[in-house]
């Protein structure tokens, strides 16, 4: 039996169809056209998902019903999207339905952090311990508390939304003036989006005429980008150093905050932010947690790269349709 697992994000749309145990008959990729709203996505998604089954060998008859992962919170009661962060449009729609009256299946709605850390749980870098708290980081931050295999949902509308914490920012324009910001949230300032803003703003209150992130920030036809920052800061720029600094410090800081109130026995990071690697994220960003942490729990827990790849909710889209449609 095969299950349709569907990831709607801010920057892409994937569908694949498997049984739901970590393997895939076949993946469907595209790019999200933010332009075109949600019935563009709507538009994509019916015809996907006639390609995706033709080019994977699977008949309609052996697919028994739909999990979806959303980028942004879902109802559990109402089936329903509450809000989209990324694309304008989707607030109280009701997708599960809409997709069973699409495609003539049963459908689940999950959010994509959610059972993208029910995927890494159950098949990746979180098999085999528990709990387990995964940390997307992309063109925003999600969260996902694992517990004993089941995603851990509060009381119906999620949890462990670690991206909207919020922090005090101070910016530094000369020793005699400090800015302090309104409060920020972890996704405005170690998102990749975030990153970059960041750096634009820390060039136009510090200008790093030496940085060469500077004469960059200034191409409109290509704005800054978190790649650019890490490209720099892996070449030794002291600027680009400095705002990666800043961003993992935030990052660490949630982290910790999550530990002290969570205790997870691992915490697993993906997202396109996580593949920096190990030199310029993830071994800085464990000596922070480590300097800063709840000491009591400093040795009850660790801090991994993902291991699903971008996959990863797809795969947790699956398992959650066979966990609650299999029977």
């Amino acid at each position: 039996m095969h299950y349709l697992g569907i990831e709607i994000g801010g920057t892409k749309l994937q569908l694949g169809v498997g049984p739901g145990d970590g393997t895939l008959a076949g993946l469907w990729r595209e790019t999200v056209d933010v332009a075109a709203g949600p019935e563009g996505i709507r538009r994509q998604i019916v015809a996907a998902v006639p390609e995706l089954l033709a080019r994977s060998a699977v008949e309609r008859s052996q697919v028994r019903g739909v999990g979806i992962g959303f980028g942004g919170p879902v109802d559990d009661a109402t089936h329903t999207i509450i809000k989209s962060h990324q694309i304008e449009g989707w607030d109280g729609f009701p997708l599960a339905d809409w997709i069973t009256d699409l495609l003539g299946w049963p459908a689940v709605l999950g959010n994509d952090a959610d059972v993208a850390g029910l995927a890494e749980a159950l098949f990746g870098a979180g098999k085999g311990l528990s709990p387990i708290f995964y940390i997307t980081i992309g063109s925003g931050i999600g969260g996902g508390l694992i517990i004993n295999g089941e995603i851990y949902r509060g009381c119906g509308r999620g949890a462990a939304e670690i991206g909207h914490l919020q922090f005090d920012v101070i910016w530094v324009k000369d020793p005699q003036l400090v800015y302090k910001s309104p409060k920020e949230t972890l996704e405005q300032l170690a998102s990749g989006w975030g990153i970059a803003e960041t750096a634009k703003r820390s060039i136009a209150h510090e200008r790093p005429i030496h940085s060469i992130l500077y004469s960059r920030a200034k191409d409109r036809k290509r704005p800054l980008t978190a790649k650019q920052v890490a490209t720099a800061a892996r070449q030794g720029d002291a600027f680009a150093e400095s705002i990666l600094n800043m961003s993992i410090g935030y990052l660490a800081d949630a982290i910790c905050h999550v530990i002290a109130l969570l205790c997870p026995r691992r915490i697993v990071i993906g997202g396109g932010v996580s593949l920096m690697g190990e030199k310029l994220l993830f071994e800085p960003l464990r000596e922070r947690v480590a300097e800063r942490v709840f000491k009591p729990f400093a040795d009850c827990y660790d801090i991994v790269p993902a291991a699903l790849g971008e996959e990863v909710v797809v795969h947790g889209a699956l398992a959650l349709a066979r966990r609650r449609l299999g029977e």
